[in-house]
């Protein structure tokens, strides 16, 4: 399952061009995801800003693409990243929160159903 996820007002407070506090939640979701499925970094900041979200990962030990596709995905040269599932607080209804995206992402018919005795979920 291939997962995208905005940067700012989703994973962390908005306080571009600075990178905010992590949401509640939002650490744990992204390894989980990380460490099961593909987690691509879908955001609007580009050149050093980007580098800084690269670094923010790291810091946080977060395996994720940021802006590109995930291996063996073709034919997408849009600047929109191919993804089952797409997380953004600018979606209809605004950002639920981490507890009611992961309750949903787990429903998900691509969500390694294994997870929910494996990982503790």
């Amino acid at each position: 399952m291939i997962v995208a996820i905005d940067f700012d007002g989703t994973i962390v407070e908005h306080k571009f061009p600075k990178i905010g506090l992590p949401l509640d939640g939002a650490i744990e979701a992204l390894r989980l995801i990380a460490d099961t499925h593909t987690l691509i970094i879908w955001t609007c900041r580009d050149g050093d800003k980007r580098d800084a979200v690269r670094e923010w990962l790291r810091t946080w030990g977060i395996s994720a693409l940021i802006n590109e596709n995930a291996p063996g995905i073709e034919g997408f040269a849009a600047q929109k990243v191919y993804a089952d599932v797409y997380i953004d607080d600018r979606n209809l209804g605004g950002f639920p929160g981490w507890d009611v995206a992961m309750a949903l992402l787990r429903q998900h018919p691509k969500w390694d159903k294994s997870l929910l005795t494996a990982k503790g979920d």
